[in-house]
């Protein structure tokens, strides 16, 4: 005479579910930021990993890692860094300041290829024409 239900309780749950939360805008590694700076300015001086390494008096592969955004600069890294590239620390926070400014859909994806250089911090110089570059407002130029 038994059946065969299963012993199962109905849940009647208490509150209603919370819509599941829609994913905000990740926020950049500062280490990427800078990374990317960083690379952005030697190659737009067209030098090698090599040539800033030995002017910054840092390693080759720290370099690397260091523009790969994989390891954390400290101050005076990247200062000797900024140094190597005839920039100032201040100079480089600006771009990175530039760079995390910009709404994050306008940002670059990291993956492996490079944007487009920046217009040096230092001369004011467009690189390809070596006219001074042109900034809105009159002010200097940070990014392109």
């Amino acid at each position: 005479m038994s059946s065969h239900v299963p012993n199962q309780a109905r849940v009647i749950p208490l509150r209603p579910a919370a819509a599941a939360p829609t994913p905000a805008a990740k926020e950049p590694l500062w280490r990427h930021v800078v990374g990317d700076v960083l690379r952005r300015e030697r190659l737009a001086q067209e030098r090698t990993l090599k040539d800033v390494a030995d002017a910054a008096r840092i390693s080759m592969p720290y370099l690397s890692e260091l523009e790969r955004g994989r390891k954390e600069a400290s101050s005076e890294v990247l200062a000797a860094a900024a140094r190597a590239l005839g920039l100032g620390l201040a100079d480089v926070l600006a771009l990175a300041h530039g760079e995390l400014a910009r709404p994050a859909r306008a940002r670059p994806a990291r993956t492996g290829t490079e944007p487009t250089s920046v217009t040096s911090v230092v001369s004011g110089r467009d690189r390809s024409s070596g006219r001074a570059a042109a900034a809105p407002h009159g002010g200097m130029c940070l990014a392109a």
